[in-house]
Formats: C-alpha cells, sequence, structure tokens
C-alpha cells in the first residue's frame, strides 16, 4: 500500500510540473507585456525613455534634422544682405582696450567705421565688445543710424571750400576739377570715397587721431550747401546767384539747370 501511495504522488508532482512549465510567464506591467509580443513576432524593439519619442523626429530639431533655427538662420542672413546694397562701409581703425578688474585686466576691441551709399550720404560710427566682428558690427549699426547728406557738385566734388576742427584736429577740404582724384590719405580718405567723391584737394593739421580727424571731416562736410538751398533760402533763382560771378546770362542760366543739387 505504501508503495502505491508513493507511485501516485510522484506522478502527481511531475503533472503540476510540466504544467507550470507550459503556462506563458505574465508580464508585470503593460510595457513589459507589449515588449514580449513584439519579441515574439520578431518587430524591433523600441527603446523606453524620453530617447523613444524623439527617435524618429530627431528630437527638437525636426524630422530633417534641421530644426526650427536654421530656417530662421536664413531669413536673417538673407534680410541682412538685402539692407546692406548699396552700403560701402569702410574700417578705419581698430584699438585694442583693457578694463581693470578686481581678478586683473579685461581686455576689448573698439572699432572705428564708416559707411555712405555712394551718393551723397556718409556716416561714422564706433563700438566696443570683446571680439573684432562684434565691434566692428556695433560701429556699422551705429553709423547707419548717424548718416547725413551732403549736396555735391555734379555728383563728383564739392560745391566749394570748407574747414572743419575738432579737439586738436584741424582740416581743410577744397573742390577741385575732373580728373584731380582723391587727395587725401587715412582716415579723410575713407570718408570721401563713402561719400561717393571723385575729385577733392584735403589738408589735415594737428593731431592724427582718427577720431578727431573723423569728426573735424564731418563738420566741415555738414557746413557744405548747395547754391539751390541758398536760392531757396533766399527767396531767389540759381542763375542770379551764379551771375554775380561776372558770368553772363546765358552762362549762368547753363550752370542753374546743370545743378542737381
Amino acid at each position: 500500500m505504501m508503495a502505491d501511495e508513493n507511485n501516485t504522488n510522484e506522478a502527481t508532482a511531475e503533472t503540476e510540473n510540466s504544467v507550470k512549465l507550459e503556462q506563458p510567464a505574465i508580464a508585470d506591467t503593460p510595457s513589459e507585456a507589449a515588449e514580449t509580443q513584439s519579441q515574439e513576432s520578431g518587430d524591433p524593439v523600441q527603446p523606453r525613455g524620453r530617447g523613444a519619442r524623439g527617435g524618429d523626429r530627431g528630437g527638437r530639431g525636426g524630422r530633417d534634422g534641421g530644426g526650427r533655427g536654421r530656417g530662421r538662420g536664413d531669413r536673417r542672413d538673407n534680410r541682412r544682405e538685402e539692407e546692406d546694397d548699396g552700403i560701402i562701409e569702410k574700417l578705419v581703425h581698430i584699438n585694442r582696450v583693457s578694463k581693470t578688474v578686481k581678478g586683473g585686466k579685461r581686455f576689448g576691441f573698439a572699432a572705428l567705421v564708416v559707411v555712405g551709399d555712394g551718393s551723397g550720404r556718409v556716416g561714422f560710427g564706433h563700438g566696443k565688445a570683446r571680439e573684432v566682428p562684434e565691434a566692428i558690427t556695433k560701429a556699422t549699426a551705429a553709423a547707419k543710424k548717424k548718416m547725413i547728406r551732403v549736396p555735391l557738385k555734379e555728383g563728383r566734388t564739392l560745391h566749394h571750400d570748407g574747414k572743419g576742427r575738432f579737439g586738436a584736429g584741424k582740416v581743410a577740404v577744397r573742390s577741385a576739377p575732373a580728373g584731380t582724384g582723391i587727395i587725401a590719405g587715412g582716415p579723410m580718405r575713407a570718408v570721401f570715397e563713402s561719400l561717393g567723391v571723385a575729385d577733392v584737394v584735403t589738408k589735415s593739421v594737428g593731431t592724427s587721431n582718427p577720431y578727431n580727424m573723423i569728426r573735424a571731416t564731418f563738420a566741415a562736410l555738414q557746413d557744405q550747401t548747395s547754391p539751390k538751398s541758398v536760392a531757396q533760402r533766399r527767396g531767389k533763382k540759381v542763375a542770379d546767384l551764379l551771375g554775380r560771378g561776372g558770368a553772363s546770362e546765358a552762362e549762368a542760366e547753363a550752370d542753374a539747370a546743370a545743378i542737381t543739387e
């Protein structure tokens, strides 16, 4: 009897073990169940967490990896090129400056820039920054905001002579006949090239500081007037003003017709 009971118990245990092995494992969480199902079907398993969401889209950058920033950058570059069309930029001077602080010295750069449209408008500006390109950008932006208009004779030279002074800088500018060229050097040449003057004679006396020379040159240019503006201010005709120099009435009228400003 004892032998029969032992045999019966052993058979029951083997049956229970076989049933446990045949039953599939139950996943604890829905994510584990999805992983198990994908493994059985042969599909690749997608990783969990934030990386799974950004796997196909490439994160914040967009689907093609370009990102939102690329489109905005292109538009800004195009806009800058359109604004710079027709503007002449001249870098006159770059100076390294330093500031003493508690931990030592901080070095930066100061840039002096002259801009113009080549047809009677010119301006200058200066900017400071830790890097040279940023300083030039600041100076260019400041110069564009402070552009002035200067009347030109025949679009190539000044109407009359003039003098300018700022600090220790003194400059003298004179109109010149066609073919003379720009007789100027340093900062003054940059001003007249940006202004669009083709014939002029200049002289600088005193300091050679580019900042003072530029300001003295602009002081001389701001005093420039045209016969047309003087005639309007005095209530007369341009031919009346030009005929006082000994020229005939026909020559004065021809000169007045040739004056554009």
